[in-house]
């Protein structure tokens, strides 16, 4: 069932990497991220509620809210024109989160795979800090780079993998997933840099960008 909710926070990571890049105007971007929010509220919910005190489910389902409430933070705040600051402080809770479930994958769970993914998790959310909690505008093109580029390969692509039971979180495939992001967030760092500012830029970085 979390896979199913991944699949479509890879949706809303792309879309609001494009939001945040100018090209997806604020409130159309909202709605979705709306949508998304409350599914990843609900289908946690769920699992708890079919965790039976399992303390393994619960942990497994614990970390979807940090999604569910980040997307219905950014649709509520785009939507109402609130000011964003108080996303980007909350931003950096889900990173410093994300560290930890990060850990607890390559211990507890023993799924290395999915501690590197939590560990890009942390990049992106601590840069929606950066843009949002500091102002830190000129982060902002490198930003909505990286989550366009990561919101596939952290997201889609292992959601579609545990759909199918296909997925396999070994050692060889956590080496290779983490050249994978280092080569992207490199990528993402060179586009931003080389691309020429935009009105539309700007004008994102005051908006919603997580």
């Amino acid at each position: 069932m979390g896979n199913v909710g991944l699949l479509y926070v890879g949706a809303v990571l792309f879309v609001n990497g494009l939001m945040l890049l100018g090209a997806v105007p604020q409130r159309s971007a909202a709605v979705l991220n709306l949508f998304v929010g409350a599914l990843q509220c609900v289908l946690p919910t769920v699992l708890l509620i079919q965790a039976a005190g399992d303390t393994t489910a619960i942990l497994a389902a614990s970390g979807l809210y940090l999604f569910g409430f980040t997307y219905l933070y950014v649709g509520i705040t785009t939507l109402a024109g609130l000011d964003t600051q108080g996303l980007g402080w909350f931003s950096l809770f889900v990173a410093a989160a994300a560290v930890i479930y990060s850990a607890l994958s390559f211990t507890l769970s023993a799924d290395p795979v999915f501690g590197v993914i939590w560990l890009a998790w942390a990049l992106l959310w601590s840069l929606f800090f950066l843009v949002l909690g500091l102002r830190r505008t000129e982060f902002t093109r490198f930003t909505g780079w990286a989550v366009v580029l990561l919101s596939q390969p952290t997201c889609t692509i292992p959601a579609f993998l545990g759909l199918t039971g296909n997925y396999t979180p070994t050692a060889p495939a956590a080496w290779g997933t983490a050249a994978a992001f280092l080569t992207l967030i490199a990528l993402a760092a060179a586009i931003a840099r080389h691309e020429p500012a935009t009105s539309h830029v700007g004008a994102s970085s005051r908006a919603i960008h997580a």
